[in-house]
């Protein structure tokens, strides 16, 4: 039976912020069906509770996927599993939607890629941001302002408990500006549409509760090939300051772009999942000048109130996995573009190892 008539039977491993907001929207589109959850805690109990129970539930990955002989399988694990399961899902035949990094390293993510086209399955990463209608026009604002862009973005986050939890496991095997970063630096590439060339990031360890080799804030700047710049920034912890976490800027020869997120940037917001995609509004202003020197233009505003939240972000991604599949849409260059910022990211983890500037 073709999956046009049938619907799309879904392994959920990983039942996390983002494992559980996929599965949900599993469980609420039409065209998915949810044939096993998998985690090795409690967590799949959890969520299978809030979906209204019911679903095969699993502790070991590669045993879910023999019984259930998933069409598809979502993969919202940390990143140094992301790998290993990527590719035995596509051996086993299913498609792959799968949480951002790609893998753990370049060479991982690249060997992910060959194989979705050696078994010929879809492979989705799961970049929120391009699926968020304010990001777009952010973008595309942004991309107006002329060449060359500055480009200035964090997003710090004060973690406790159960979050700084999160994200101690994933400090075992990525950095903030890695795990975190790829989506940052892919929103520079869309805007300048020019090629990184250089990179250049500073860290600290500001904690002895992660890896030795690992740091938990970190800072990044890009150099790229049409004379744009870039800077990241990303904190983990319940160190870290919430004063000025949430910064989207862009300037440019033409005038300036930003989110102004007043609800999502206020304090006690840096570590909920909802406000890291909250735009808002966007402030748009005008370098121009009239005859006396004055600006010719005044600032104007994108009103942003109507945005998608974070559930329904993930409920595009998903109609999106269903559309590639269905038509048979080609991701490869959304591949190669979450292969790229991977590759960028992990150049400025190196200048953070290494205290050198690193050529692309």
């Amino acid at each position: 039976m073709s999956l046009e008539t049938k619907s799309l039977r879904v392994l959920v491993v990983g039942c996390g912020n983002m494992g559980a907001s996929h599965a949900t929207a599993y469980h609420l589109l039409e065209g998915f069906e949810i044939c096993g959850i998998v985690s090795t805690g409690n967590s799949k109990v959890v969520l299978n509770e809030k979906l209204g129970g019911g679903y095969p539930l699993f502790s070991d990955y590669y045993e879910a996927l023999a019984h259930t002989k998933p069409d598809a399988v979502c993969i919202s694990t940390y990143p140094d599993t992301h790998e290993a399961f990527a590719i035995k899902a596509m051996e086993s035949g299913a498609h792959v939607f799968i949480e951002k990094p790609l893998a753990d390293s370049v060479e991982g993510s690249q060997r992910v890629a060959d194989a979705a086209k050696k078994y010929g399955r879809k492979l989705l990463v799961g970049y929120i941001l391009r699926y968020h209608p304010s990001w777009e026009r952010f973008i595309e604002l942004s991309s107006g302002m002329g060449k060359p862009l500055v480009m200035r973005m964090n997003l710090n986050q004060q973690s406790q408990g159960a979050k700084w939890m999160v994200h101690r496991n994933l400090m075992k095997s990525l950095s903030p500006i890695v795990d975190c970063g790829v989506h940052y630096i892919d929103v520079m590439c869309q805007m300048t549409r020019s090629k990184p060339v250089q990179v250049s990031a500073v860290g600290a360890r500001l904690t002895n509760d992660i890896p030795e080799w690992n740091y938990n804030y970190g800072q990044l700047q890009i150099r790229f090939e049409d004379g744009s710049v870039g800077w990241y920034e990303a904190g983990w912890g319940p160190m870290m300051s919430e004063t000025a976490f949430f910064v989207k800027d862009v300037i440019g020869p033409k005038g300036s772009v930003s989110i102004v997120a007043k609800e999502a940037g206020a304090a006690g917001k840096s570590d909920e999942v909802d406000a890291h995609t909250k735009t808002e509004s966007i402030k748009v202003h005008y370098a121009d000048l009239d005859s006396e020197g004055g600006f010719a233009k005044p600032d104007s505003w994108v009103d942003l109130k109507d945005e998608p939240d974070h559930q329904e972000l993930c409920n595009r991604e998903q109609r999106y996995f269903l559309k590639a599949i269905l038509e048979d849409i080609d991701l490869t260059n959304p591949t190669d573009d979450a292969i790229n910022s991977l590759k960028i990211a992990f150049a400025c983890d190196e200048s953070v190892k290494t205290g050198k500037i690193v050529q692309l």
